[in-house]
């Protein structure tokens, strides 16, 4: 009955084979008549001449002598069919018409045709056109492909059938050679050798018919860069047998294993592979799928993507990969089940091999076995490699997409978005679409494998296999509440670490002021409470995760279907991947600055204007309840200068905005003529070389390079900097001053030489003497012929205008020359009426010194000794202090760090003992070998007690059997429980660890990490790398110790069978892992430089986004989007060459292990009758089959996690940064009041910023009284800001003391010193939160006190306005409120906390002269006893002060009360003043 049952289904399973061949060759013959009718239909259309063109020798060539093998080829085999078909039709014509005839006939007809058919194609339509072509169309391919795979299903299932002992007839042996010969040749022509000879040089020929519908037509728009690149790529041009075994990585690993690689090392990528490539026919698709949503064809009201629409694009743009893996896929599922439907025939064949009936079938039984190996092994390190080449391509798609988008958001969606949620879209999502591609065909794999083993359980036990189908079935929709709640989890885990992202990026841009008022302990607290909650949803993913492995890893002890182990990680990966798709589609969902905001006219239009407003509304909230902007109205014909002025807060640089169109047009027009170039208010500087910050993409003028630096005043800067303009400017212009920073934003903004020039009070960051050559250099010189429109809050600078705007509540109060308003309202009024206060203490000054100092025309010799001796003393040593900043070997900003060689075995050892030092370790492999070795003895258990046949007597009864089975079953799904949840429990606790100890180290580093480390690098390590760590790491320390416990069972089960095995297994395992040892150097280093080239990306990001607005107003979008493509591509080249270097790994593991098995099956066929039990050497055989799998996957996982522990090695390299001197110092207890005085004496202070560096301070001794207010002047470079750092100890004194009220600061901890003084700094910074968290961010104060500081800040009324009052939101960066704004915010800070030494550092500079006035007032109101130390740009801030100090060179020139140092008309303090009172008398 059995062999009945087996014959029909050998007998099914041929009737099944006709079918699908028959099907495929008509689908073939359809669309080839189809396609050549199409032909013959358009010819008329199309002139027989359309071939020429190209030289006639274009045809000569390898792919003419490829298309001569095809055609040939194709023809042979179509009269072949043919013949067979007539022969098959004559011989069976008295068969009559059953079932498996008419399948036959039918198969043999359909092949006849579509092969004549083929034939015609190739020879008579293809020919024609190939010297234009000079490739197979694609579609030909895959059916060459796909060919292929049918004949050798067909020699298997022949082969299967005539094992079991039924006859094959000669014909279809026949066809099965003719059919693979011709098919091996075929595809050897189509894809290997059928290249174009262009493409073995990476250059794509001129004449190239795109594929199917021209998704390469972007290859014409790669730039020289990328084409040099793809001459270097390894893969481009390979030959066949090179790309089938992956000896084209050979060059590559000899050099990885001769030294250690660094990226120039790394060969170019295809040009499909790049950016360039992939990223126009992704765009294309999914413009082509998002299009007219309303579906009316007329303009859609919004471009709707959803993850289903993104995911169809990405399968269109990578859709040649897709197919071929598809391919390969059904090929590596066929192969794969050849053995194990095989060993039921081996079985019997041990049993009856003393039959002289069955003598050889055992060397076709070991044939076919190889074989099958053989096949499965090519197909599946292909597959691997193709899928890695389209998780690249899906991942650089997106980055570009996302990329592209960021930089056209509208205010509103910028606003909507932080720039943690968008550095995790780049980061985590796009880089997880991109592995998904891993498990792009598991979600029809599993079902086709679980199918197959059904099959194979059928054709054994019969309708008893049914229980195992309902048990899958079952198992299956068991999950499916789990794989909801895994996906819950998920979106919530992304969530949470979005939003505690967001909170690192902001505190580590805002670190320095964190730093200086002590507060960055209780923002780290913040960022652990965002990770609080993370770790929450973490667990709960884990645990999820833990129960799936469990009941999937469960289920095969119960239920014979292996295919069942691999749909957790499946299911848990597709979860993932659908969030991540959801968050990027909701992200490209999001509103663009509409692109008719601002009309602009062209340079050289015949308009009578360059900027016009008319009846313009406006508002940053897009709402007309609440505009920003009302009732403007102005024209700035060509050539003129327009002055913007008003108080703070009354709609000046958003008048600007609107000029640009960044701020949401309610009504009106917008017009502008020509190019604009624009200087942002808060200055958006590079990171990068200043020379690369001034040109901003354009080609070196050298005349005019020069002529900008001269006009901007940063010659003398550029003198002193080690490296002059070719020194790295670390990250927001880090180690530049603010009046450095702003004077090369203007010098990029002349070096463009734009016809619209729009200034956003760049005046306000440089000193007296800098302003007013800038203003005359560059906008009444320079600019004298362009358009300028400028913000300011200097009333000096108004008398030059051509026309000033007079702000006021976001409308024009007054418009006019300065002369015709100055009468005609009060708002120009109070504002000239402020500048003349201010001015009134050098009026009296002046009385008191004989009216000497503020002498309007001073003579000409003074002027010269002026300019003179203030220029001598810029001259000797400027930069100084900006040198001290440098970096310790030259450039501040350093490349990253990365470690060499081996990972070391301390990192695992540091990975493994820091939950629980280490308890877990030994429990969770204790319970994966019980699991194993239940496994086992259950499979031993039914190899032994189950009958082989039914005529032999079992020997113990079938209650024994099962009882026993299912208690080892119970036993081991207990191990899976056990093992998974103390996995996950481990792996939880030591990502928490991780996470805690690298921040708190981040956090409590000197500030020189900070200005010498861009965030990308730190944002990289708590993004990618702490996912890495969470959810990974764990899992592949695991797979790495399953595996080989795994692979240690197999062999002990092998070595019971035929332990001579061992003789070939040890040398060839040695063979493994010498070729292990070889590979991971090459691999360990192609990892650890994509994670080096992965920050510069997000970096990239992170500034483009910052200064998106900059970046459109000039134009150079698509400048910033190459920059994006190639650091994109320099990320991808390490990881397509790791690809390549695993899978050249595996192959050679999977030849080596497949001469193993082939060793160990011959001896098996070859051994004498009855020395082993039939059982036991299926049971070995059914292990043996996995064994090159597993082997592989030691050796594989082992690599991998090496590749992965790299996360965990760079987590490590940041928890052993350098801290700062402690917090707190128990032993030296400050008083409660301490300072009470607030005297500060500085003993000859020394101060330099690295041991190799020069001093910055020399030898600086000063007394600053108690109680009384100094004023600190000098130029850039001076040591005005070391000498404040030093104060904080932000940098700690080389030589000398600092004493406050008698108390060394070097000797009490750093929030003791920082908590007890208060500054406000140049920069103002807010927080993202409300009004109240921003005031007081450690809330120690009511609401009262909170009230009374911002009346006193003048900003009481503004904030009473907010519907929420305190609680009124502040987003991140503070960027709803106005620079002029934050910094009142930064004055109400002081306010409260009332210190007893208070420091301002350029406080006012971003405030128009009236609230200056009112300030400086509140601030001699509310400080009377208070130390109060300015640094500022405005001599009359200073002007009051009890003493005046004057640096020069980090040594203190002058020190005394202002009026005696203006008596001393040579003394330096009194020739800047005078400066200044030279440029307010133009008013």
């Amino acid at each position: 009955m059995a062999a009945t049952l087996h014959w029909d289904w050998e007998e099914s399973l041929v009737f099944f084979l006709h079918g699908v061949s028959a099907a495929a060759h008509l689908i073939l013959a359809l669309v080839v008549a189809g396609r050549l009718l199409f032909r013959r239909l358009s010819a008329g259309r199309t002139k027989d001449g359309e071939v020429s063109g190209g030289d006639a020798s274009r045809g000569v060539g390898r792919f003419r002598y490829c298309y001569g093998i095809s055609v040939c080829t194709t023809w042979a085999l179509a009269a072949f069919e043919v013949l067979l078909a007539a022969y098959s039709w004559y011989a069976d014509s008295g068969a009559g018409w059953s079932r498996d005839a008419v399948a036959e006939r039918v198969d043999a007809a359909a092949r006849a045709v579509s092969w004549l058919l083929l034939a015609a194609y190739l020879q008579f339509d293809f020919g024609r056109r190939r010297r234009r072509q000079e490739r197979f169309p694609a579609p030909l391919k895959l059916w060459w492909a796909l060919f292929t795979l049918l004949s050798v299903v067909a020699v298997g299932v022949h082969a299967a059938t005539s094992l079991d002992g039924f006859l094959v007839p000669a014909r279809s042996w026949a066809l099965d050679a003719v059919s693979v010969t011709a098919a091996v040749v075929l595809l050897s022509a189509g894809y290997f050798l059928g290249r174009k000879e262009g493409e073995g040089r990476g250059h794509a020929s001129e004449e190239q018919e795109p594929l199917l519908n021209g998704a390469h037509e972007a290859a014409d728009d790669v730039d020289d860069n990328s084409s040099s690149a793809a001459d270097a790529s390894l893969f481009t041009g390979a030959g066949f047998l090179s790309v089938l075994t992956f000896s084209w990585m050979g060059p590559l690993l000899g050099v990885g294993h001769r030294k250690t690689l660094v990226l120039e090392d790394v060969p170019g990528l295809e040009p499909g592979d790049s950016v360039a490539g992939v990223l126009p026919p992704f765009k294309a698709n999914l413009e082509a799928l998002t299009r007219d949503v309303n579906g009316d064809g007329g303009r859609s009201s919004r471009k709707v993507v959803t993850a289903f629409k993104l995911t169809k694009a990405l399968l269109r743009t990578i859709w040649w990969n897709v197919a071929v893996t598809a391919f390969y896929t059904l090929v590596y599922c066929v192969a794969a089940y050849v053995g194990p439907y095989l060993i039921d025939s081996l079985v019997q064949y041990l049993y009856l091999s003393g039959d002289e009936r069955y003598a050889g079938k055992g060397q076709l039984l070991v044939l076919a076995f190889v074989v099958a190996k053989v096949l499965e092994c090519l197909s599946q390190r292909h597959l691997f490699f193709r899928l890695q080449q389209a998780g690249i391509r899906a991942r650089s798609a997106l980055v570009a997409v996302v990329y592209q988008k960021s930089l056209a958001l509208s205010s509103q969606s910028r606003r909507s978005r932080t720039s943690g949620e968008m550095i995790n879209i780049v980061s985590v999502d796009a880089d997880r679409v991109g592995i998904f591609s891993w498990y792009l065909h598991e979600v029809w794999q599993v079902p086709l494998q679980t199918g197959m083993a059904m099959f194979i359980l059928y054709s054994t036990l019969g309708l008893a296999s049914l229980a195992a189908l309902g048990a899958t079935v079952a198992i299956s929709l068991a999950t499916v509440p789990l794989g909801r709640m895994q996906e819950r989890f998920q979106e919530k885990l992304m969530d949470s670490k979005d939003a505690r992202m967001k909170a690192t990026s902001e505190s580590l841009h805002s670190m320095r002021i964190l730093k200086l008022q002590g507060w960055e302990m209780r923002f780290l607290s913040k960022v652990i409470e965002l990770r609080k909650t993370e770790a929450n949803w973490l667990k709960r993913y884990l645990y999820t995760s833990a129960t799936m492995t469990f009941v999937f890893w469960g289920t095969p002890t119960f239920v014979a279907v292996e295919p069942i182990y691999e749909l957790p990680g499946t299911i848990a990966m597709v979860i993932k991947t659908k969030v991540s798709l959801d968050r990027i589609a909701s992200f490209l969902c999001l509103d663009e600055l509409p692109s008719d905001a601002v009309q602009r006219l062209p340079r050289g239009s015949s308009a009578d204007f360059a900027v016009s407003v008319s009846n313009g509304c406006f508002s940053w909230e897009a709402s007309p309840e609440v505009p920003t902007l009302k009732d403007l109205n102005f024209q700035a014909r060509p050539g003129m200068r327009v002055a913007v002025c008003g108080t703070v807060g009354s709609g000046k640089s958003s008048l600007l905005s609107c000029i640009l169109g960044e701020i949401p047009k309610l009504s009106g027009e917008v017009r502008t003529c020509g190019t604009t170039a624009y200087v942002s208010q808060s200055a958006w500087i590079q990171s990068g070389k200043i020379q690369e910050n001034i040109l901003f993409g354009k080609e070196m003028d050298r005349e005019k390079y020069d002529r900008v630096l001269e006009s901007c005043a940063l010659k003398k800067d550029l003198e002193i900097l080690p490296f002059g303009d070719q020194t790295v400017i670390g990250e927001r212009g880090i180690n530049l001053s603010g009046g450095q920073k702003q004077r090369i934003q203007i010098a990029r903004a002349l070096y463009q030489d734009a016809d619209i020039y729009l200034f956003d009070d760049p005046f306000s960051a440089v000193d007296a003497h800098t302003g007013s050559h800038l203003f005359k250099e560059c906008l009444l010189a320079d600019l004298a012929s362009k358009t300028v429109v400028y913000v300011t809050h200097q009333i000096e600078f108004l008398p030059a205008a051509d026309l000033i705007l007079v702000m006021k509540d976001g409308r024009v109060a007054q418009a006019g020359k300065y002369d015709e308003i100055l009468g005609s309202g009060e708002e120009f009024m109070e504002l000239v009426g402020a500048h003349k206060e201010s001015l009134t203490t050098l009026d009296v000054i002046d009385a008191m010194n004989g009216g000497n100092v503020s002498s309007s025309s001073p003579s000409g010799r003074e002027k010269r000794n002026l300019s003179r001796s203030l220029s001598l003393a810029e001259k000797k040593h400027e930069a100084n202090e900006d040198e001290g900043n440098g970096a310790r070997s030259g450039q501040l900003v350093q490349e990253e760090e990365r470690e060499k060689g081996r990972v070391g075995f301390w990192v695992y050892w540091k990975y493994l003992t820091l939950a629980y030092k280490g308890a877990l370790v030994p429990l969770v492999l204790l319970a994966q070998i019980l699991f194993q070795v239940i496994q086992i003895a259950s499979n031993y258990w039914m190899a032994w007690a189950a009958p082989v046949s039914e005529d032999v007597e079992p020997p113990v009864s079938m209650p024994t059997l099962l009882s026993v089975y299912v208690s080892l079953a119970l036993g081991s799904s207990l191990c899976i429980l056990v093992r998974s949840l103390l996995l996950a429990t481990a792996g939880y606790k030591t990502a928490t660890l991780l996470f805690n100890k690298m921040h708190f180290s981040i956090f409590r580093a000197p500030m020189s990490f900070f200005d010498s480390t861009p965030s990308g690098r730190i944002l990289n390590r708590a993004s990618t790398d702490q996912s890495e760590v969470d959810t990974n790491i764990a899992d592949q320390m695991g797979t790495v110790a399953f595996s080989i416990i795994q692979l240690v069972g197999i062999i002990v089960v092998m070595s019971q069978v035929a332990w001579q095995v061992f003789v070939v297994f040890i040398p060839v395992f040695a063979a493994c892992v010498w070729y292990q040892r070889y590979y991971i150097d090459t691999a360990r280093e192609l990892q650890r430089l994509g994670g080096v080239c992965y920050a510069p990306i997000i970096q990239h990001f992170a500034e483009s986004v910052a200064g998106s607005s900059t970046i459109r107003s000039f134009r150079k979008e698509n400048q910033f989007v190459s920059i994006n493509s190639r650091l994109t591509d320099a990320y991808s080249r390490p990881k397509f060459y790791n690809a390549g270097a695993r899978e050249w790994l595996c192959f050679r593991l999977d030849v080596l292990s497949s001469l193993v098995f082939a060793f160990s099956l011959i001896f098996l066929i070859n051994l004498p009758t009855g020395l082993i039990d039939p059982g036991i050497a299926g049971l070995a055989i059914t292990y043996g089959l996995s064994l090159n799998t597993l082997q592989a996957q030691v050796v594989w996982s082992m690599c991998t996690l090496e590749n992965k522990i790299i996360s965990v090695e760079r987590i490590l390299q940041y928890i052993r940064i350098p801290t700062e001197p402690p917090l707190v110092m128990s032993e030296n207890k400050l008083a409660h009041n301490w300072p009470s005085n607030g005297e500060i004496q500085l003993h000859n202070l020394h101060v330099k910023y690295a041991p190799q560096l020069p001093f910055v301070l020399k030898g600086l001794t000063v007394t600053f009284p108690g109680g009384m207010k100094t004023g600190i002047v000098g130029r850039t470079g001076s040591g005005k800001s070391t000498l404040i750092q030093s104060l904080f100890r932000i940098v700690d004194p080389t030589v000398g003391q600092i004493l406050i009220d008698g108390v060394d600061i070097c000797t009490i901890g750093l929030h003791d010193l920082r908590s007890r003084l208060s500054i406000i700094p140049q920069e103002p910074t807010m927080f993202e939160g409300t009004v109240r968290s921003n005031l007081d961010p450690l809330g120690e104060y009511s609401d009262d006190k909170i009230w009374e500081a911002l009346d006193c800040c003048q900003l009481g009324d503004e904030v009473r306005k907010q519907e929420l009052k305190l609680d009124s939101p502040v987003i991140e960066n503070g960027e709803n409120w106005s620079v002029g704004q934050r910094q009142l915010v930064c004055l109400g800070r002081v306010i409260l906390k009332r210190s007893k030494v208070l420091v301002l550092d350029e406080a006012t500079a971003s405030v128009d002269t009236a609230t200056d006035n009112l300030i400086q007032r509140t601030l001699r109101q509310q400080f009377k006893e208070t130390t109060v130390i300015t640094i500022a740009h405005r001599i009359s801030s200073v002007l009051d002060s009890d003493m005046v100090l004057l640096l020069d060179n980090g040594v203190a020139v002058e020190h005394d009360r202002p009026n005696k140092l203006l008596e001393d008309k040579s003394s330096l303090f009194s020739k800047l003043v005078a400066e200044y009172t030279m440029r307010a008398a133009h008013t």
